[in-house]
């Protein structure tokens, strides 16, 4: 995984899996079996979110440069022949 947490992140990410899998399952998760949960979702899970998040800034992107190439098209001054 290209993106780096940091180990506070890392740690409050652990810590809400287990919570999760304590509220949701009633499973009391080991710090290590959270570990090899969120180790699955950055490598299986987390590139279709980020490459999505890529695609919508990609396209939000297009549009305002649409709505900027635009802009700029209206300051063009006539040419008198």
């Amino acid at each position: 995984m290209f993106y780096r947490l940091t180990k506070e992140q890392q740690q409050q990410m652990i810590e809400e899996i287990q919570q999760f899998f304590l509220q949701e399952k009633d499973e009391d998760l080991s710090e290590f079996a959270a570990e090899r949960v969120l180790d699955f979702f950055k490598e299986s899970l987390a590139p279709h979110f980020y490459n999505a998040a890529i695609q919508e800034t990609q396209s939000m992107l297009k549009e305002q440069f649409a709505s900027i190439e635009d802009e700029v098209l209206t300051l063009e001054r006539p040419i008198r022949r």
